[in-house]
């Protein structure tokens, strides 16, 4: 008897820690904690939202461009902090808006979700106007910090890159849209609105995006607007955090730094 609770109770432990990891990434919370740059919590107040953003300041003498980086379908999640602090050891300011954020009374964060699977099934339940919007206060929140030149990029991930390439049609101040591996407009009406050039950077073994290129392409190119893209050789999805993770296959890892050399000449032009 005392065998089989003991074994109930490693059961029910494992699966704690298993979810927890699902939201959570050691190799990410490693280089936070390394990070020599200033991090802050903030919160983006519009009408009756709050949207809780993590934001890191570069190490500079003058006022930079801002870049808002826009999570993958489970949050904001620790690699993603990370990343947003590796945007900031190029020289700009990084804000992660947490699109979760009060999703319940619960649930004002995505830390509060009990796992990944849960966040995810959170945030397929958001209204699109609502994360436009939030996207849109966090942009004018960020281009108004002393430290800022008014000048804002926008890179997204996964779920995040199909929200960047939306932000590009709904958004005129925005400079640069740097899009992850995301699902893309279809209309030619809301590609008419971009003004922004817009960044492809996708994985060859990830048809289900890729099948959109030639349809966007053509779109972009019939309206006149800027999209040139990248497909990284055998990279899968996710590259960019799947290369970040020393465990991450030579392929994932050769993408994201093919890919990371691309951002920071995009970047620069800003």
């Amino acid at each position: 008897m005392k065998m089989k609770k003991l074994f109930f109770l490693f059961t029910i432990l494992a699966f704690i820690l298993t979810n927890t990891k699902a939201l959570s990434q050691d190799f990410a919370l490693a280089q936070l904690e390394k990070s020599p740059r200033h991090h802050e919590w903030a919160e983006v107040r519009y009408g009756n939202r709050t949207v809780h953003c993590f934001i890191v300041y570069p190490e500079k003498p003058t006022n930079t461009p801002a870049v808002i980086v826009i999570h993958e379908n489970r949050g904001l999640t620790d690699w993603v902090r990370s990343l947003a602090d590796q945007v900031a050891a190029e020289g700009y300011i990084a804000i992660a808006p947490d699109l979760l954020s009060e999703f319940s009374e619960t649930k004002k964060r995505t830390s509060d979700f009990a796992n990944s699977d849960s966040a995810r099934n959170a945030l397929s339940q958001l209204k699109p106007e609502q994360v436009i919007h939030d996207i849109n206060a966090v942009q004018a929140y960020v281009a108004k910090l002393p430290s800022c030149n008014g000048k804002t990029a926008i890179m997204g991930f996964c779920w995040g890159g199909g929200q960047c390439f939306r932000s590009a049609t709904n958004n005129p101040n925005i400079s640069a849209a740097l899009v992850f591996y995301g699902g893309s407009p279809d209309k030619a009406e809301d590609i008419a609105r971009i003004k922004a050039p817009v960044y492809g950077f996708y994985a060859e073994n990830d048809q289900r995006i890729n099948a959109m290129i030639p349809k966007t392409e053509e779109l972009m190119k019939a309206a006149n607007k800027k999209y040139e893209y990248e497909i990284y050789k055998g990279a899968g999805h996710a590259f960019m955090r799947l290369g970040d993770d020393p465990a991450g296959s030579p392929e994932n890892k050769q993408a994201r730094n093919d890919a990371w050399q691309r951002i920071r000449k995009i970047l620069e032009k800003m």
